[in-house]
């Protein structure tokens, strides 16, 4: 029998092992990055049946306890009576009924949901349950059958689980998928602490909207979410949190829209390339703009100059980042989408914060920094321990960028160096919980704490060239000055870059000397 909290619902832990349960039966037969798309998208179908159960014995009810026949009828003439409408076949006692051919029922299934809830399309279908390789089932009959098995041991209703609760136990899945995902997990998870942190900082108000333009599978609105439940419940007076996430992998597209649904969220989740395409635009074609934006973009990604020089949305007026980083064009994409009052926090490699600082000559990294902190837009920067994200060991920063400072924090920069106040875990390091509130308090009292955080003034940071690096000014050592590996990869790269476009001018003069044909 389960263990159930004092509400009879289901709690958090019973629900993490049941479903990390069902994930390890079909944990020998295909690679870890995979298995979270077939487990995903079943329990994510378990929940949409169970709840469309219980909004059907709530109708019947409601009717003067309708027969079943009439009450499937009336729900088939309309049916904006229930959130989403299952079709009988895609129903779990169905499911379970079936025995054989059942990576083909699947299939089958995910697509009928897909056709009767247009906004289900490319998530619950993004899966082929019968797929092959080279002849062999990657996932075979037998394992679906104990997986189906092992799903239908408690229900998912609207009785049985919150949705904060369900949500969390699906993040969880998420976190263990990423732990065995390699390269690949950074795409789709940021670490809990590090999302919570964010949310922490950012600290959603009632009615705010909240952006990340490469949402991955959801994590950082969707702390925002929690965090805006901690503080004000379920209080329907309150005006709620809209969400809005874009993400370029369809894959990681369709967890995120399954994450959001969980969570009962009220978000707007796109699939595309935001930095090509942005897909949340004005009527009249310009960047929607939210009041708070977070987001963990990929580190140092490559984008051709074209994308910055024949930008329509007129984003990146701070200056072109080098075409093999773009953390400084992500910057400016969110800053853009920010209103006037915005906020937003992002997480970056740690070379964003002084790349291109006590170099002679230009650079443009550099050079964008410097209009952000001679604007006076630049609130905190927060250095965290290394090993913490699943796709690499180096540190990353979050940097704070408030288009409204309050009086007593214009001119001045936080800088809170917390690269020490990590626990060792297995397979990554963690920030724990009273060091996450200790970092959000610093930044919420605008403190200084000796070896962890300082305030510079604005002056200081022009004095030292615009390097905002936390471990330059707080806890300081020698070794801070040893440039990162690849902070000097990205440099050197740079570098040629900027070799190759003096060259080109100068065959253009050539050229038009008529001394080189």
């Amino acid at each position: 029998m389960h263990t159930n909290n004092h509400k009879g619902k289901l709690d958090i832990k019973t629900l993490e092992n049941w479903l990390w349960e069902a994930a390890c039966k079909i944990r020998g037969e295909i690679d870890a990055p995979k298995y979270k798309d077939y487990i995903l998208p079943l329990i994510f179908i378990k929940r949409l049946s169970d709840v469309f159960e219980d909004e059907v014995k709530l109708l019947s009810e409601k009717y003067g306890n309708m027969d079943p026949e009439s009450i499937e009828e009336l729900i088939s003439d309309d049916r904006k009576l229930v959130r989403f409408y299952l079709p009988k076949e895609a129903r779990w006692e169905e499911i379970r009924k079936h025995t054989e051919n059942i990576g083909e029922y699947l299939t089958d299934v995910v697509r009928k949901i897909a056709k009767e809830n247009p906004e289900l399309h490319g998530v619950v279908d993004m899966v082929d349950f019968n797929a092959t390789v080279a002849g062999q089932r990657i996932i075979s009959d037998e394992s679906l059958k104990a997986l189906i098995e092992v799903l239908s041991r408690h229900r998912l209703g609207i009785e049985d689980v919150d949705p904060d609760i369900l949500g969390r136990a699906y993040e969880y899945l998420i976190k263990k998928f990423a732990e065995g995902s390699g390269q690949s997990a950074g795409e789709f998870y940021t670490p809990g602490e590090v999302a919570t942190l964010m949310a922490l900082i950012l600290d959603p108000q009632p009615g705010n909207e909240i952006y990340d333009p490469c949402c991955g599978s959801g994590g950082l609105l969707i702390k925002c979410h929690l965090r805006f439940k901690e503080k004000y419940g379920n209080d329907t007076s309150i005006e709620p949190v809209k969400f809005y996430g874009q993400e370029i992998n369809p894959t990681t597209y369709a967890m995120a829209k399954m994450n959001v649904f969980i969570h009962d969220m009220e978000a707007e989740i796109a699939l595309g390339d935001t930095m090509k395409k942005p897909a949340f635009l004005n009527p009249d074609g310009s960047l929607k703009k939210f009041d708070l934006v977070v987001a963990n973009p990929m580190w140092n990604q490559n984008f051709e100059q074209s994308v910055y020089e024949n930008d329509p949305y007129d984003r990146f007026t701070f200056g072109y980042p080098p075409s093999n980083t773009a953390d400084w064009g992500w910057i400016q994409h969110m800053f853009a989408s920010l209103k006037d009052k915005g906020k937003m926090a992002v997480v970056l490699d740690t070379g964003a914060v002084s790349r291109g600082s006590g170099t002679s000559g230009k650079n443009r990294e550099r050079d964008i920094r410097k209009a952000f902190v001679d604007n006076d837009y630049i609130e905190a920067v927060i250095l965290l321990p290394e090993n913490l994200f699943y796709n690499t060991t180096a540190p990353g920063i979050i940097i704070v960028i408030n288009k409204a400072k309050p009086e007593e924090r214009k001119n001045q920069i936080l800088l809170i160096n917390a690269s020490k106040l990590f626990e060792k875990g297995r397979p990554k390091n963690y920030l724990p919980e009273d060091k996450v509130k200790l970092i959000a308090d610093l930044y919420s009292n605008w403190k200084e704490e000796n070896g962890i955080s300082k305030i510079i003034s604005k002056e200081e940071a022009i004095r030292n060239d615009y390097n905002l690096s936390p471990s330059r000014y707080v806890g300081h050592t020698e070794e801070d000055d040893i440039l990162p590996l690849e902070d000097a990869i990205v440099q050197l790269r740079e570098l040629e870059e900027e070799r190759k476009e003096v060259e080109e001018k100068l065959e253009k003069i050539l050229k038009e000397l008529g001394l080189i044909h």
